[in-house]
């Protein structure tokens, strides 16, 4: 059994320590549903100053509500729509130093104050986004957004997707 390890040290060594442990997560598991629950609650447990750490996966249209940590979320949200529905719009990362200054935003969660949305795309197409929330505002950074699209590549390589349902 693997169990989250908190890593002490700037960022940088705090990330390479989450990436440590999302390798061994991975090690030999290809499943999409099993790596996003476990990577959901890997980073909700070792960010820090996050309130909500998810997947939304589109299916036809829309994203629908995947494996999270946090409090009851958002179920479906339209492309175009929000901060994750902007992400997979535009095909490419939002973050958002302060949620309420996001035209469209959602507000799931009445704490959340910065939002960082992460499309994850397989041979050009977007199947789903990690969505991470933080009661901080401007909680993430030039940095932050490096590492985590990282982390979203090192997840789309260790995972098979080809039965992510898509309806």
């Amino acid at each position: 059994m693997l169990s989250i390890q908190q890593v002490e040290g700037d960022k940088n060594s705090r990330y390479e320590g989450i990436f440590n442990q999302a390798k061994g997560l991975f090690h030999d598991e290809r499943d999409w549903l099993a790596n996003m629950a476990n990577s959901a609650s890997l980073l909700y447990h070792t960010l820090g100053e996050v309130n909500w750490v998810g997947y939304y996966l589109l299916k036809e249209n829309e994203l629908v509500l995947g494996p999270f940590m946090g409090l009851p979320a958002c179920i479906r949200i339209g492309i175009g729509q929000g901060v994750c529905g902007t992400a997979v719009k535009e095909k490419r990362t939002q973050r958002v130093p302060d949620v309420h200054a996001f035209p469209g935003h959602i507000a799931c969660d009445a704490a959340t104050r910065s939002e960082i949305v992460i499309p994850i795309q397989v041979n050009g197409n977007v199947l789903a986004v990690l969505d991470i929330d933080s009661p901080q505002p401007e909680r993430f950074d030039q940095m932050d957004q490096q590492h985590l699209e990282s982390f979203v590549q090192l997840l789309t390589e260790s995972t098979d997707w080809t039965h992510v349902p898509t309806k």
